[in-house]
């Protein structure tokens, strides 16, 4: 059901994500639908915490990736369709729309990545950089994903060009 939910919002919008399009879209009964989630509000803050649970195993993946963290964060920037991106675009979806819980949300993420960052990046300025970057690479991929109607794993970068970007951020880094 948050599938579903998840999916109307980020294909059409998030008006269009009423309860009883959601039980269409989930091929469940509106009572059905009612039952797990009592309200809209039910379904956006089922959504909210998904994201927070992705983020959190997100930030595991950048504390333990072989890689290291700089490197696996700047890599996967450019990874979309992906659970993680899904229940992401969902969530801005819903505070472009005005829902204050869900903007909340962003913050929180967007810090966590933050202060994941600040643990391995002396500099907090740096950190930011690379933050941004991360959101560079990301919105590069999701809107080259659609011009050219196909995923795109490395946001149409080359490996060298990514590898090159990620060793400068690493050198950068190490200077702290």
């Amino acid at each position: 059901m948050l599938d579903a939910f998840e999916q109307l919002i980020a294909s059409e919008g998030e008006r269009a994500a009423t309860i009883e399009a959601t039980a269409r879209e989930a091929g469940v009964s509106k009572g059905g639908l009612l039952y797990h989630f009592g309200t809209r509000q039910a379904l956006i803050e089922g959504l909210i915490e998904r994201l927070h649970r992705l983020i959190e195993e997100d930030i595991e993946r950048i504390d333990t990736a072989p890689d290291g963290p700089i490197s696996y964060f700047v890599r996967s920037s450019v990874q979309i369709e992906t659970p993680l991106d899904r229940s992401f675009i969902a969530v801005v979806r819903l505070a472009q729309g005005g829902d204050r819980e869900a903007g909340r949300a962003i913050d929180e993420v967007r810090q966590r990545w933050l202060d994941v960052l600040g643990q391995y990046v002396a500099d907090p300025s740096l950190a930011i950089a690379i933050a941004l970057i991360g959101d560079g690479l990301y919105y590069h991929a999701a809107t080259r994903a659609e011009a050219v109607d196909r995923p795109v794993s490395t946001g149409d970068f080359t490996p060298k060009q990514m590898d090159e970007l990620v060793a400068l951020l690493e050198r950068l880094a190490a200077r702290d």
